[in-house]
């Protein structure tokens, strides 16, 4: 079964090469179905990614180019995915996310999805929306900022144990340096976590999500997590609680190396 990317040509063949070669080393078939948890662990355990960037500007147009400030500037204080999804991510966050760990949610809104258990030092929120970062209540700061207009992290160096994104990973235009300030705000051996369904504002996401299936969105991710460099440990994981029946929920996570 061909799993294709609707890229430019010399692009696209680079990453279908990577997929299938990611692909033949799982001992069960990659399907079009995305409900397969044993399928979705296996995309990036040993994952084939081309040599270079496989992305083309393009990829990474949308159909709506207005400002994004503009399109945020309305607060939006709902759940981006039902319940059982969320309630999935949350579950996950209180087994990996660790105690008093310094945190940054990017793409923050007015819920960052952790457990109520959880107590961390440092909970910093970076989002579009000042209403959303406000009601908030987990955030102990919170940061107004267009990762779309200028993709640079305001904090320093080694600041965070952790960085989540969650359910935005597909409006991000300029991914690659986005990662990159990941990798440089995290402390060696920190984690950063990206989840993300099949649900989205369709005018805001990147060309290359809204032509791409769930199992390849993953490697999408993978491929970001590769070409920023500095990460090791990568894993995707299928969280989707109710297959069929809720929405998905997957997580394509990776640790800042310690040396």
């Amino acid at each position: 079964m061909t799993i294709g990317f609707a890229l430019s040509a010399s692009s696209g063949s680079k990453l279908r090469q990577g997929m299938s070669q990611s692909r033949s080393r799982s001992r069960q078939p990659w399907r079009s179905s995305t409900r397969m948890a044993y399928s979705v662990a296996d995309i990036l355990k040993d994952p084939k990614f081309p040599a270079e960037w496989p992305f083309s500007s393009m990829d990474f147009k949308r159909q709506d180019e207005m400002t994004d400030s503009m399109f945020y500037y309305q607060p939006r204080l709902v759940y981006h995915v039902d319940d059982a999804a969320v309630n999935a991510l949350t579950k996950f966050y209180a087994k990996s996310i660790p105690e008093n760990a310094d945190l940054l949610d990017i793409c923050s809104s007015w819920v960052s999805h952790l457990p109520d258990s959880f107590k961390g030092g440092r909970v910093a929120g970076l989002g579009m929306n000042a209403d959303e970062l406000k009601a908030n209540k987990r955030l102990t700061e919170f940061t107004v900022k267009d990762l779309n207009k200028d993709p640079v992290l305001p904090f320093d160096d080694a600041s965070f144990d952790v960085v989540t994104n969650v359910v935005s990973v597909d409006y991000l235009n300029k991914p690659l340096e986005v990662f990159k300030e990941i990798n440089r705000v995290l402390r060696p051996g920190g984690k950063a976590i990206m989840s993300f369904s099949n649900r989205c504002f369709p005018s805001k996401a990147i060309n290359i999500w809204l032509s791409t299936n769930d199992f390849e969105h993953i490697f999408i991710v993978g491929c970001y997590f590769n070409y920023a460099g500095g990460f090791e440990k990568l894993e995707s994981i299928d969280l989707s609680p109710n297959p069929g029946r809720s929405d998905p929920m997957y997580v394509v996570q990776a640790y800042k190396k310690s040396a």
